[in-house]
C-alpha cells in the first residue's frame, strides 16, 4: 500500500444498521463483476443497466424507483450475497491524494452511538477491496496532480490544510448570519479574501441569504425522477422527498412497494429562513467541522474551480462555497419544520443533517468515492 489513509471522520465511533430503516436500499448499487455470476444464474431478472450518463450494472428497484426488488419487510433477501455497495454503507472511500474514509450521516445508524466500532468496520471494507482501491487512487492522484498544476499556472493555488486551518479556527463565523452573508461577498468581490478582514453585518440582509439557502435546495429538488431528489428516513421510519416544480414544494411519502403518497405543498416563498438556538447551533458547528475535514467537499470545490476555467481564487472557492452549503442546510431545516413541525434545536439542526447529508456526499468532485 503506497498511499495514505485518513481515519479521522470515524475515530471513536460506532455504527448500527437499524431494522426499520431501510434507507440505503433507495440507492441503487453497481453489481461489481465478480459478483454478477451469483445474481445471473439465481436473479437474472433482477440485474439492470442504471440510468445516467455512465449507465453500470446494478440491482434493480421496485417500480424502477422504489427500494432494492430484495428488500421485503424491510429486510434483504440476499443479505449474505448483496453487492459490495451495500456491504460499505454508511462508509464511503474517498480517493484524491490520498484515500479518506467519510461517514455517511444521512444514515440514522450513524447518531445512536451503538452497533460495531466505525474503525473496526473500515478495516475491513479496505482489506476486501484493497485491489480496485489501489486502482482508484492511482486514477485520483493523477488526476489532482493535474488540478494542482492548473491552479498554479492561473495563479489561484492556496494551501489546502492552511484553508482548513482558517475554518477550525472561525467556525463560529460560518454558523452567524451575521458573517454568512459577508463571506459569501467577500468570496466574489475580493480577489483573495481572508476571514480576518470579515466583519459582523449588524442588520443582514436575511432575503438575500434565503435567497441563496433556497435556489440551492431547490435546484437538487428540482426533478420528476425519485431516484434524483433527497430522501429523507424520518425518526418513524418514513421515506419522506420532496420535488420542487415552478416554486412549488411537493412531500410525499415512499412505501415499501415503490409507490409515492402525496403529504403536502409548499409555496418555497413560504417558507421562512429561520436558524438554529444554542443547542442547535453546537450540532450545526460540529457538521460544518465535519465538511471542513472532509476531503470529498473540498473535492467538490476543486470540481467547481475546475468547472468555471480556475477563474476563481481557491481561499474565495473554498469559504464561498462552504458558506452557500450551511445556507442551504439551514434552508432545508427550515423547510422540514414548515412540514414536519422539527424545530430548530439540537434535534431540528440534526434532522437536517440526516436530510441534507446524502445530497452533500452526491456532490460532483474531481476525486472518487470507490
Amino acid at each position: 500500500m503506497d498511499y495514505d489513509i485518513d481515519f479521522s471522520e470515524i475515530a471513536g465511533k460506532r455504527v448500527e444498521c437499524p431494522p426499520e430503516c431501510g434507507m440505503c436500499c433507495l440507492c441503487q448499487p453497481e453489481v461489481l463483476p465478480e459478483e454478477r455470476q451469483f445474481f445471473r444464474r439465481n436473479f437474472p431478472e433482477n440485474l439492470v443497466k442504471s440510468r445516467g450518463p455512465e449507465p453500470y450494472t446494478a440491482l434493480a428497484l421496485k417500480k424502477g424507483r422504489g427500494s432494492c426488488a430484495f428488500l421485503n419487510g424491510r429486510r434483504c433477501k440476499v443479505y449474505q450475497n448483496r453487492p459490495t455497495y451495500c456491504r460499505q454503507f454508511p462508509f464511503h472511500l474517498y480517493a484524491s491524494d490520498r484515500l479518506q474514509v467519510e461517514l455517511d450521516l444521512s444514515c440514522r445508524g450513524a447518531w445512536t452511538g451503538q452497533g460495531v466500532p466505525a474503525m473496526d468496520e473500515a478495516r475491513d471494507i479496505l482489506a476486501r477491496g484493497e485491489k480496485r482501491i489501489a486502482k482508484a487512487m492511482a486514477e485520483s492522484r493523477a488526476v489532482y496532480s493535474e488540478f494542482y498544476a492548473n491552479c498554479r499556472e492561473a495563479g489561484v493555488m492556496a494551501d489546502p490544510s492552511g484553508l482548513r486551518m482558517s475554518v477550525s479556527e472561525n467556525l463560529a463565523m460560518f454558523c452567524d448570519p451575521a458573517y454568512l452573508g459577508r463571506i459569501m461577498d467577500a468570496a466574489q468581490i475580493e480577489p483573495v479574501m481572508s476571514l480576518r478582514s470579515v466583519q459582523p453585518d449588524r442588520d443582514p440582509d436575511m432575503g438575500a441569504l434565503e435567497e441563496a439557502g433556497m435556489d440551492t435546495a431547490m435546484e437538487s429538488m428540482s426533478s420528476q425522477d425519485p431516484l434524483s431528489v433527497p430522501v429523507y428516513c424520518d425518526g418513524s421510519w418514513n421515506w419522506n422527498m420532496f420535488m420542487a416544480v415552478d416554486g412549488k414544494i411537493e412531500w410525499m411519502v415512499m412505501d415499501d412497494e415503490g409507490e409515492l403518497h402525496h403529504r403536502a405543498f409548499a409555496d418555497a416563498s413560504d417558507i421562512r429562513l429561520r436558524f438554529p438556538d444554542a443547542e442547535g447551533t453546537n450540532i450545526l458547528r460540529g457538521y460544518v467541522s465535519t465538511l471542513n475535514g472532509r476531503d470529498s467537499f473540498m473535492g467538490s470545490v476543486f470540481s467547481l474551480m475546475d468547472e468555471n476555467a480556475y477563474e476563481d481564487d481557491m481561499t474565495n472557492s473554498y469559504y464561498g462555497c462552504l458558506s452557500v452549503t450551511v445556507m442551504d442546510l439551514l434552508w432545508r431545516m427550515s423547510m422540514l419544520d414548515h412540514f414536519m413541525g422539527t424545530g430548530c434545536g439540537a434535534d431540528g439542526v440534526r434532522e437536517a443533517v440526516i436530510f441534507y447529508d446524502m445530497d452533500r456526499l452526491d456532490a460532483p468532485t474531481i476525486g472518487a468515492f470507490v
